[in-house]
């Protein structure tokens, strides 16, 4: 069993209460009365992601009596980032975030992750559900950049776009649209949020039309598009160089 995983009625709703990292709460499919009444209470007033799921993948999930019950525990301890924002412009230095939305691929987030330290990025967004987890093996992909990066993690993608340009940040989608330029004709040296769609349907229409600029990356022959992984680190890379260049 693996041991982030936590199970019962009690040991669950201490270790929310006690504040403990949740990274999501797995209940069982068809329970009702008090005990389902208090996990989703909890569950939202913690803005901890729900999941409601058959008895035969707890079973599978745990050995032993889970109550319907199961909670796996965080690597990190995510941030709010109406809290890391502030801090970013307080220190002096311009904001670089990276906001993923629906990127459930632990392989490719752990990726994004490593790249987005190296590169620079003070945070790394992700929604509260439809998102992969903080795990171990995300945690391995990322060659436990993970563990230093800034993660925040947002009831809404649409609030958090929102937020962020009141907060005078841009937001830069990522798309393969008529209306996306170049992602060298964007200017990525003013405060910027870059917003990666998922793997398979890439970025959220309404989320397109939200972001400020959609760009796209040069390709040389029409075979699908980048991994979503590699196709962050190139932004990033492009973001590295325009502010290198502007600080010279």
């Amino acid at each position: 069993m693996d041991k982030n995983l936590i199970y019962g009625h009690h040991p669950v709703v201490e270790a929310i209460q006690s504040g403990k990292a949740v990274e999501k709460v797995y209940f069982q499919q068809g329970m009702r009365g008090e005990l389902e009444k208090e996990i989703r209470l909890l569950s939202r007033e913690y803005e901890i992601p729900l999941q409601i799921v058959p008895k035969e993948k707890l079973n599978k999930m745990v050995k032993g009596q889970h109550q319907g019950v199961v909670a796996y525990l965080s690597l990190i301890t995510y941030l709010s980032l109406e809290d890391v924002v502030p801090f970013i412009f307080e220190s002096g230095e311009v904001p670089l975030l990276v906001l993923l939305d629906g990127v459930t691929d632990v392989r490719n987030f752990g990726a994004i992750c490593r790249t987005a330290y190296c590169a620079g990025a003070h945070a790394v967004v992700v929604p509260q559900s439809g998102s992969a987890p903080a795990n171990e093996e995300a945690m391995k992909a990322s060659a436990g950049a993970i563990a230093h990066m800034k993660l925040c993690r947002v009831r809404s993608m649409f609030s958090a776009v929102e937020w962020l340009q009141e907060s005078g940040i841009q937001v830069v989608g990522t798309a393969l649209s008529d209306k996306a330029v170049q992602v060298f004709n964007a200017d990525l040296t003013v405060p910027t949020a870059i917003l990666i769609g998922s793997e398979g349907d890439g970025l959220n229409h309404k989320l397109q039309k939200m972001s400020d600029v959609l760009v796209k990356i040069p390709q040389a022959s029409n075979f699908d598009s980048y991994n979503v992984g590699v196709a962050t680190g190139m932004i990033l890379y492009e973001t590295l160089r325009q502010r290198a260049l502007e600080t010279a």
